[in-house]
């Protein structure tokens, strides 16, 4: 049998649901401090082959840590119940009522978010999200009330001073399109534009300033071949291919025989897009208010950029931070492999048509985070976990004074694995440094997980919540304050 390492170590899923109150604490827990954090990945619930697997597929796992009053109230663990998910667990589908979320493929697994009175399981791609309840049981998928049919993205952006959610959308059965929508306070969507993009790119994020929106149009695509070439057996995998192009290309084809191209790109599988060195690397800017006609659209060298830390205005200039990966999905298809991403800055001279690209920082580093107050503003400071050899967690955090143009490293020690930090000021007026940064660090030596709560400051341990478990390496989490 193939190795995967995906599946080995901490990306190895746990093997069932827990929940665990009155969590011991070292430190402590600031008072402020009232909500939940939590936090979404990928957790095959059955048997996945290791040589198709890819960890993007996995079956979503959302971890969650209720703080109150300087206490750790609860820490719960809880799949999302897509149909995959309910069939592997044995447990029956539910009647919910009538959605055009997007298709129930593979459970939502990629990020989490509070908006509207609502906690949401995100993924993209054309897939469903998912309501979850504050103790993170599955409501059903959320299609914003009917407002925002047929998937929605992994990475929405708000906007600090409406606090609406902004968000690019892909899918492959749109063709050359990928979506602009937005999000208002009520949970409705009220805007879309539908963006003409060079073919069926994997746009995993996008970048908003205050007066504009940015796309990246770069070379992953959807793969056609390898999109049935682990699920569909030898003698109708040409056939598959035909109608999944025919769809790429927007050809009509009746809805059951889409519904069946759809249902090949079952959870577990491999992921149905890769690197395409024929695909032109461009960035597009588009005036919040506008259309597609008023994208401009600007070249770059090719790359992937999965995860921006933030963007903003420059008078006649776009300022983008980025994690830039050389290439992602070329030689290694289980996962984000290829190349060491660092951390660069793209500055879009909108006068003269160019972009200079230039880096902050050399060190394998993923999972940017800033002050979220001052998404689309200028920012001084970010926030990222280093990664090891080959794109593996590391064991430090990286803090970026870009103003100052310094680095501090906080390393959390031998045999410790450092996810994604988020931060949360001390006060709605706070400084941009002022407050906590809260993110899971797993012990392999104890095989569990802490939740640690540092002060943004200096990177000091605030307080460490100890978890009985682990917390397998995933993706996004948010910190989601108490409503009441």
């Amino acid at each position: 049998m193939s190795s995967n390492i995906y599946l080995e170590d901490n990306f190895a899923p746990v093997a069932e649901e827990r929940t665990v109150t009155e969590l011991a604490v070292t430190g402590s827990i600031p008072d402020h401090l009232d909500g939940r954090y939590l936090r979404n990945g990928p957790n095959p619930i059955g048997e996945v082959d290791p040589a198709t697997y890819n960890w993007f597929m996995g079956d979503g796992m959302v971890h969650g840590v209720r703080l109150r009053e300087g206490r750790a109230e609860w820490y719960r663990n809880r799949w999302v119940r897509s149909p995959n998910a309910l069939a592997a667990l044995g447990e029956p589908r539910r009647n919910g009522r009538p959605h055009r979320a997007g298709f129930e493929v593979v459970g939502a697994n990629t990020n989490i978010v509070g908006h509207a009175g609502r906690t949401l399981a995100l993924v993209e791609g054309g897939a469903a999200s998912y309501e979850l309840t504050d103790t993170l049981d599955t409501v059903g998928p959320c299609d914003f009330d009917g407002t925002l049919p047929g998937g929605y993205t992994a990475h929405p952006q708000r906007d600090p001073d409406t606090g609406e959610l902004h968000a690019v959308s892909y899918f492959f059965g749109r063709g050359n399109t990928v979506r602009y929508s937005v999000i208002g306070v009520d949970g409705r969507c009220r805007r879309t534009v539908d963006i003409k993009v060079t073919g069926s790119p994997m746009m995993h994020n996008f970048s908003l300033t205050e007066n504009h929106v940015v796309f990246y149009d770069l070379p992953v695509t959807f793969d056609t071949r390898q999109a049935v070439q682990a699920v569909v057996p030898p003698l109708l995998r040409a056939p598959a291919q035909l109608v999944l192009s025919a769809i790429i290309g927007k050809v009509r084809i009746p809805d059951p025989i889409a519904a069946m191209a759809i249902g090949s790109l079952t959870a577990n599988a491999g992921l149905p897009y890769r690197w395409n060195p024929r695909y032109p690397a461009r960035i597009g800017v588009m005036p919040r208010e506008g259309g597609n006609a008023d994208v401009r659209w600007f070249e770059v060298e090719p790359c992937y950029v999965f995860h921006p830390m933030n963007a903003y205005d420059d008078g006649q200039s776009i300022v983008l931070d980025i994690v830039r990966h050389a290439s992602t999905f070329d030689t290694d298809l289980r996962g984000p492999g290829d190349a060491a991403p660092t951390l660069d800055r793209w500055t879009v001279d909108l006068n003269a048509g160019k972009v200079r690209e230039e880096r902050l920082d050399d060190r394998p580093q993923e999972f940017p985070q800033v002050d979220e107050r001052l998404v689309g503003r200028r920012h001084r400071y970010g926030y990222t976990p280093e990664l090891g050899i080959e794109g593996e967690p590391g064991s430090a955090l990286l803090k970026h004074d870009l103003r100052g143009h310094k680095t501090t490293r906080r390393d959390f020690g031998r045999g410790k694995e450092a996810g994604e930090f988020v931060f949360e000021p001390n006060a709605l007026d706070a400084a941009e440094d002022d407050g906590v940064l809260m993110g899971f660090v797993y012990d392999k030596a104890e095989s569990r997980s802490d939740l640690m709560i540092l002060d943004a400051a200096n990177l000091e341990t605030v307080a460490a919540v100890h978890l009985p478990t682990r917390v397998p390496n995933g993706f996004h989490g948010n910190w989601i304050p108490n409503a009441g």
